[in-house]
């Protein structure tokens, strides 16, 4: 399922691709989405601790952020978490998908799922971890994000809501 809705908002688009969004706030998306990612990453490390790939993932984010990476490289590097995350189980694979998409809430949910939490206390815990991403969002660009996530919500399986 497309996490992205068919109509790209301009501001999440960089200005040499015809948006506003200016380099500044897209290295400050991209910093507090590692921080997300990293959050549920243990996840992902307890059931696969050989594998380096979604950890790997971030580390050519941050790369990216201070300017020693290609963005080319970076969108690149996401592919190998979204592989290593393919046939896990679900907390595992979205732990995985996290360093390359908006599935850290989701793999929250689906870990105290499969722990056997009713859906109630799996909702809080989705709930909980999408509230400690939005806490660790920069007033530059916190209005931005949560707008987006109101837009994007319905695609990606409701994880904004609540």
């Amino acid at each position: 399922m497309p996490i992205l809705p068919k109509e790209r908002d301009p501001r999440l688009i960089t200005i040499r691709r015809g948006g506003t969004l200016t380099d500044d706030d897209h290295r400050l998306l991209a910093e507090w989405a590692i921080a997300c990612a990293e959050h549920v990453l243990p996840l992902f490390e307890a059931a696969e601790p050989d594998d380096p790939r979604p950890r790997d993932v971030l580390e050519v984010a941050r790369g990216w952020v201070r300017g020693e990476v290609p963005m080319r490289e970076a969108h690149h590097a996401a592919f190998h978490a979204n592989a290593a995350g393919r046939g896990k189980p679900d907390p595992v694979r979205f732990a995985a998908l996290s360093a390359a998409a908006d599935h850290a809430a989701r793999a929250v949910e689906k870990r105290d799922l499969g722990n056997g939490a009713d859906a109630d206390a799996a909702e809080r815990a989705r709930v909980a971890e999408r509230d400690w991403q939005r806490s660790r969002l920069r007033a530059e660009i916190r209005e931005l994000v949560l707008d987006d996530q109101r837009r994007r919500s319905s695609i990606c399986w409701n994880a904004f809501d609540g």
